[in-house]
């Protein structure tokens, strides 16, 4: 498809900007990511868009900076370190773990060590955990690697929380390396809880197998 011309661009932003409704948002979301448009003015508008009051609008917004990635990454981080908007960051931090850009590293691993009371930020936690698996699973950069290991068996094997426990095994299964596979083992054997346990044998089952 060809890339619409600045003016164009231009009237789609404003469009979402000047949006009255759900669907109108989601109409403009979609012509902007369709378009591949990837201008300061839209990719701002469509992070505002995250903060819609309605949530299939920032679901939309999530789906659109994923697939204009990676000319989203800096935005995201940018936002997401300006913004005190639990909810915000929440919706970005899907985006940047959904995208693995070893740019992100830093907030998703900042976000994984973050000890949050709450159960929807403990869901954005391990959301975290998995970009951390897509970023250790696909980087070339071997301390990129390093560093989402140690983060993610950190978080296999301390947390309280047992959906974060079970994102790290998944993610370290992904990244199957000598000392992922080495943290699996120990959480195996120190994990109480069932369903993590389950997991994690999974995990380690998988990757004997490769």
């Amino acid at each position: 498809m060809n890339k619409l011309k600045f003016t164009d661009s231009e009237q789609l932003v404003s469009q979402l900007n000047r949006s009255s409704s759900p669907t109108d948002a989601i109409s403009a979301i979609a012509a902007i990511s369709a378009s591949e448009i990837t201008e300061t003015a839209a990719i701002s508008a469509l992070i505002q868009a995250l903060s819609y009051h309605h949530a299939t609008v920032a679901t939309a917004a999530v789906e659109a900076l994923v697939k204009l990635a990676p000319a989203t990454v800096e935005a995201l981080i940018t936002a997401y370190r300006s913004s005190t908007d639990q909810g915000l960051q929440a919706y970005i931090i899907q985006a940047l773990a959904q995208i693995g850009d070893d740019r992100a590293f830093d907030v998703l691993a900042e976000v994984v060590g973050t000890a949050v009371a709450n159960h929807c930020q403990g869901n954005v936690r391990r959301i975290a955990a998995r970009g951390l698996g897509k970023i250790g699973s696909t980087t070339d950069d071997p301390e990129a690697i390093r560093h989402a290991v140690e983060k993610l068996t950190w978080a296999l094997l301390t947390p309280e929380d047992w959906g974060l426990r079970y994102a790290a095994a998944v993610s370290l299964q992904e990244i199957a390396t000598p000392e992922a596979k080495a943290a699996l083992q120990v959480g195996l054997n120190q994990e109480a809880d069932k369903v993590v346990r389950s997991r994690i044998s999974t995990s380690v089952e998988k990757n004997l197998s490769h």
